[in-house]
C-alpha cells in the first residue's frame, strides 16, 4: 500500500494553463496563444509522451513546467526541481566536450566530485568518442546529433524529480536509442517523472506508459500511450 501511494504522488500539476507570447515582424507584433487551458496531473514513476503536429504547443508547455515561461492564466505546480534537457545543460560551442561535461554537470546540480566519478560513463554513453577523440575538440565541431546525445548523457547521469526531454531520442543510432530508453526506465524506477516530446510515435509507445496529445494548444487526449498515439494517427489519416 505504501509503495502504491508513493507511485501516485503528484510531481507536476497543470491547472487550466494558458501561455501567450508576442511575435514581432518588422514594425508589427501579434500575440500567439500557444497553450489553451491545459490541465493534467503527472505522478512519480510515470513516463509521459507529448505528441501533436508542429506548432501544437508541446515544447512551449514543457518550458512552462520548467518555469521558463510564466502562464498568462492558470498555474503550474511542481514537486522538486524540473530539468529541461538542453536548457539546464546549457553547453558552449567554443569549449571542448570535456569542459562541457563539467559545465553541464554543474548546471544539472552535480558536484565536481560526482562529475569526475561519472565523466567516463557520460562520454561512453554519448558515443562522441566512438569515431575519434571528439571529447577533446570544441563543441562547434560536433554535428547536431552529437551535441544532442551529449546533452542527454549529461542530464541522464543523475536522478531527477522531473526530467523533460525534447526530441533527444530522435538522434543517434539504434544502440544509443536502446541505451536512452533503458536509462529512462531507470530514472522512472528511482521515483522520477519523465516527459518526452517526440514526433517518432514508436519511441513514445515503447518508452512511455501515458501520452498527452496537444493540437493548436488544446489538450485533445490524455491516456495510455498506445491509445493516444492510435487516436492521433487515425485523426491524421482521416484529414488526408
Amino acid at each position: 500500500m505504501a509503495e502504491e501511494q508513493d507511485a501516485r504522488t503528484p510531481t507536476v500539476i497543470a491547472d487550466d494553463v494558458h501561455i501567450t507570447y508576442r511575435v514581432h515582424s518588422g514594425r508589427t507584433a501579434r500575440e500567439v496563444h500557444a497553450v489553451k487551458g491545459v490541465t493534467f496531473v503527472a505522478h512519480r514513476g510515470e513516463a509521459i509522451g507529448l505528441i501533436g503536429s508542429n506548432g501544437s504547443g508541446k515544447s512551449t508547455l514543457l518550458k512552462a513546467v520548467a518555469g521558463l515561461l510564466p502562464p498568462a492564466r492558470g498555474r503550474v505546480y511542481t514537486r522538486g526541481q524540473p530539468s529541461l534537457l538542453g536548457v539546464n545543460a546549457a553547453l558552449m560551442n567554443e569549449l571542448t566536450g570535456e569542459r562541457n561535461v563539467v559545465l553541464g554537470g554543474l548546471a544539472m546540480g552535480m558536484t565536481r566530485r560526482q562529475i569526475r566519478e561519472r565523466y567516463q560513463r557520460i562520454v561512453d554513453f554519448s558515443g562522441i568518442d566512438d569515431k575519434g577523440d571528439f571529447s577533446t575538440l570544441p563543441m562547434r565541431t560536433y554535428s547536431s546529433g552529437m551535441a544532442a546525445r551529449l546533452r542527454f548523457s549529461i542530464a541522464a547521469a543523475k536522478s531527477h524529480d522531473v526530467l523533460m526531454i525534447d526530441e533527444a531520442l530522435a538522434t543517434g543510432d539504434a544502440a544509443f536509442q536502446r541505451r536512452s530508453k533503458a536509462r529512462i526506465a531507470e530514472l522512472r524506477a528511482t521515483a522520477g517523472t519523465v516527459f518526452l516530446v517526440s514526433h517518432h510515435h514508436r519511441t513514445v509507445t515503447e518508452t512511455c506508459d501515458r501520452a498527452l496529445w496537444l493540437e493548436a494548444g488544446v489538450l485533445r487526449m490524455d491516456g495510455p500511450a498506445a491509445d493516444v498515439v492510435a487516436a492521433y494517427e487515425a485523426d491524421a489519416k482521416a484529414k488526408k
